[in-house]
Order: C-alpha cells, then sequence, then structure tokens
C-alpha cells in the first residue's frame, strides 16, 4: 500500500508541475505576441492614418485621429483569435506630430479564485521625417505671395548667425 499511494503522489505532482510550466509559458509567450501585435498594428493604423493631402499642402506630417482608432481596431480584431478578452485604450493621440499611446489588456483563460490573470501591453508610437529641408515648404518660400508667410529667423548658437542673415549672404555671394 505504500508504494501505491507514493506512485500516485508522484503522479499527481508530476501533472501539476507540467499544469504550472504550461500556464507559465502560455502568460509569457502570450505577453510576447500581445507586445508584437500591438507594435505591428499601431505601426500600420498610423501609416494608414497620415494625410497625404495636408502633407502636400502644409509640409508636416499629420495623422488624423478616427482614421487612425478605426484601423487600428480593424487590424486588431482581424489579427486575434477568441481565446482571450482584450480591453483597448487609447491614451495620448496627436495630429501633428503624429503621435499615439495605446494599451491592451488581455485577460488570459487561467484564473484564480475568479479573478482572470491580466497581461497589460503598452506601446507609444511617433512619426518622425528623416530630412531636414522639406522640398514643400522650400517652394513655398519661394513665393512671396504664398499664404505660409516666411520661416521665423533663429540663431544658430554654434554659428552665430541668423537663418535669414546665412541665406542673404549666399544671394549676394559672400
Amino acid at each position: 500500500m505504500n508504494k501505491g499511494m507514493l506512485t500516485v503522489g508522484i503522479i499527481i505532482l508530476a501533472l501539476m508541475g507540467l499544469l504550472l510550466i504550461n500556464v507559465i509559458s502560455n502568460y509569457s509567450t502570450g505577453s510576447e505576441l500581445d507586445y508584437y501585435l500591438v507594435k505591428e498594428t499601431t505601426e500600420a493604423a498610423i501609416e494608414d492614418a497620415i494625410d497625404i493631402k495636408y502633407y502636400r499642402d502644409n509640409g508636416s506630417i499629420r495623422m488624423d485621429k478616427e482614421k487612425f482608432v478605426e484601423n487600428f481596431l480593424r487590424r486588431f480584431a482581424d489579427s486575434v483569435d477568441n481565446t482571450r478578452n482584450y480591453q483597448i485604450r487609447f491614451y495620448d493621440l496627436n495630429e501633428v506630430p503624429p503621435k499615439v499611446s495605446v494599451k491592451v489588456d488581455s485577460a488570459t483563460v487561467f484564473s484564480f479564485d475568479s479573478q482572470n490573470l491580466i497581461m497589460s501591453t503598452s506601446f507609444d508610437g511617433i512619426v518622425e521625417s528623416a530630412t531636414t529641408n522639406n522640398i514643400y515648404l522650400t517652394e513655398a518660400y519661394k513665393n512671396e505671395e504664398n499664404e505660409l508667410g516666411k520661416p521665423i529667423t533663429t540663431t544658430d548658437p554654434q554659428k552665430g548667425y541668423t537663418q535669414e542673415n546665412s541665406t542673404n549672404k549666399n544671394k549676394n555671394g559672400n
């Protein structure tokens, strides 16, 4: 009888160990998958929400908030399955420059005392331009009747002169 109970105890401990390993691996894998899902969905939704007409007219990048939220929710819903419940929160939505902060809470299947284990994934995204010289604004500043007006002159502390002075020097040949 002693050896039989020992065998049953070892089998129960092995099953509990496998269950614990399964829960931990699902939690860690699920968190990583949620992060990459939120990251890729956010980046694609920002690209879809960029207002090209505004960029052509003004030379700065602008994102439409409503279009971003719509694209994000559509893409996210297409990418997830029904094994978890998700709660999506949008925090910082800026149109110019395009910046978003998204937090996704997902409830796992495993629960303790009727409390679901919740994993939170946060992602912040901002769109920046890699160019320092904007072709559209440069062309607009050449036309004096343009509604955009002239750029503000600022002093460059390293060079010791203003930008407007430096452009005048280059026009005069100095």
